[in-house]
C-alpha cells in the first residue's frame, strides 16, 4: 500500500481496536486519507501532509471549532480525541486525525435538482452564520480588520506568466493533445486580458470565517441529504461572499464549461437568506471571483512547473469556463445577485 501509515503505533493512541483492513481514499489534492476497519468500527484516517496546514497546535483548534460547529447541528465529522484528549497524534514527524467513517457519496451540481440546490445554498449560508457565533470575534483576528488584504491580479504579472507557460507547452516533449489545449487557452485568455485590463477590481469587501476549500469532494450526501462538510484545513477569514461565488463555480460548471444558471440562482438565493448576505456583496464578489479566474492558471502550473497530472481532468470545463463566464458576464452576476 503507497504511503502506509503506521497504522500500530497511531491506533495505540485511540480506543479504537486493532486494524483489520486500510485502504487509500483517491479523492484530494493535498493530504492522504484512508478508510480504517478495525476489531471496534470504521473509520476515516487523516494525514496531514500539505506544509501550509499540517502544524498539529493549528489543526487542533480546527478540530475544536468543527466540534462547536457539530454542537450546534452544522453537518460535519469531528475528529476522535486519543488516550491523551487530543485530536492530533504525530508519529515520526507526520500529524494524523482519526475521524469516524461517514457512509456517503460525493454529488456534483449535475446530480442536484433545483431544490437541492437551494439546500446547498443556504447550507453554506448557515455555515457561515454559524463560523460567526462559535470562533473568535473579528477584532480579535488582525487579518480581519476592514477588507480584505489581498490585492487582485495584476494584469501585468499574468502576461509574464502566459508568456512563461507558453514556453513550457512549445517545450514539452512528446507534445499531446492537453498541450494542444493549453496553448489555445492561453493565447485565448491572453487576448480576454487584454480586452478587459481595466476591469481589475479593488481589494476585496468585508470579511468573516469561512470553510475555505467548499466543493463537492468536500461535502458527503446520504441519499439527498448532506451528511457531513469535511476538509476544513482551510478554515480561515476571507471574504465570505467569495467562497460562495467560487463554491458555485466548482459545483454548478457544465462539462462544456457553462454554468446552470437556474440552479444557480437558486442556490444564490438560499444563501443569501442565510448568510444575510446583500445583493451588493454577492455582485462584487461575481466580479472579483470572475476576474480571479480570467488570472489563474493553478492547473497548468502544477502540470508544467511540477510534473503534477491529478488536476488535468478539471482543466478542459474550467478554462472553459472563464472564457463563458466573460461573454456571459451580465447573466452570471443577475443569476447571483437578482
Amino acid at each position: 500500500m503507497p504511503h502506509a501509515p503506521p497504522l500500530s503505533a497511531l491506533l495505540s493512541r485511540y480506543a479504537a481496536g486493532s486494524a483489520l483492513t486500510c485502504d487509500p481514499v483517491d479523492q484530494g489534492l493535498l493530504n492522504r486519507g484512508y478508510r480504517l476497519r478495525t476489531t471496534r468500527g470504521r473509520y476515516f484516517l487523516k494525514h496531514h501532509f500539505d506544509p501550509d496546514t499540517a502544524d498539529p497546535a493549528a489543526i487542533e483548534r480546527r478540530h475544536r471549532a468543527t466540534q462547536r460547529l457539530a454542537d450546534l447541528g452544522v453537518p460535519v465529522a469531528p475528529p476522535l480525541a486519543g488516550r491523551d484528549g487530543r485530536t492530533v497524534t504525530v508519529v515520526g514527524g507526520h500529524a494524523y486525525a482519526l475521524h469516524p467513517w461517514i457512509d456517503g457519496r460525493h454529488r456534483h451540481g449535475g446530480q442536484l435538482s433545483t431544490g437541492q440546490s437551494a439546500r446547498l445554498g443556504a447550507l453554506l449560508g448557515a455555515v457561515h452564520a454559524t463560523l460567526e457565533r462559535v470562533m473568535p470575534p473579528m477584532g480579535r483576528t488582525p487579518s480581519a480588520a476592514g477588507p480584505h488584504p489581498v490585492e487582485s491580479a495584476d494584469p501585468a504579472d499574468t502576461f509574464g506568466l502566459i508568456d512563461d507557460l507558453l514556453a513550457r507547452v512549445r517545450r514539452h516533449r512528446p507534445a499531446g493533445c492537453f498541450d494542444e489545449l493549453a496553448r489555445h487557452r492561453l493565447l485565448e485568455r491572453r487576448a480576454l486580458l487584454e480586452r478587459h485590463a481595466d476591469r481589475r477590481p479593488p481589494r476585496g469587501g468585508s470579511v468573516g470565517w469561512v470553510h475555505g476549500d467548499f466543493h463537492p469532494f468536500n461535502l458527503l450526501y446520504r441519499g439527498d441529504a448532506p451528511a457531513a462538510i469535511v476538509d476544513w484545513d482551510r478554515l480561515g477569514v476571507q471574504p465570505r461572499a467569495e467562497e460562495a461565488v467560487r463554491a458555485a463555480a466548482i459545483f454548478f460548471v457544465r462539462p462544456a464549461g457553462t454554468l446552470d444558471l437556474p440552479k444557480v440562482r437558486a442556490y444564490a438565493r438560499a444563501y443569501r437568506r442565510a448568510a444575510a448576505a446583500t445583493h451588493a456583496e454577492l455582485a462584487a464578489a461575481v466580479h472579483r471571483v470572475w476576474w480571479e479566474r480570467l488570472n489563474d492558471f493553478w492547473m497548468l502550473r502544477w502540470h508544467y512547473e511540477r510534473g503534477d497530472t491529478r488536476a488535468d481532468p478539471q482543466f478542459p470545463a474550467a478554462s472553459a469556463l472563464a472564457v463563458w463566464w466573460t461573454r456571459e458576464y451580465d447573466a452570471v452576476c443577475g443569476a447571483f445577485a437578482a
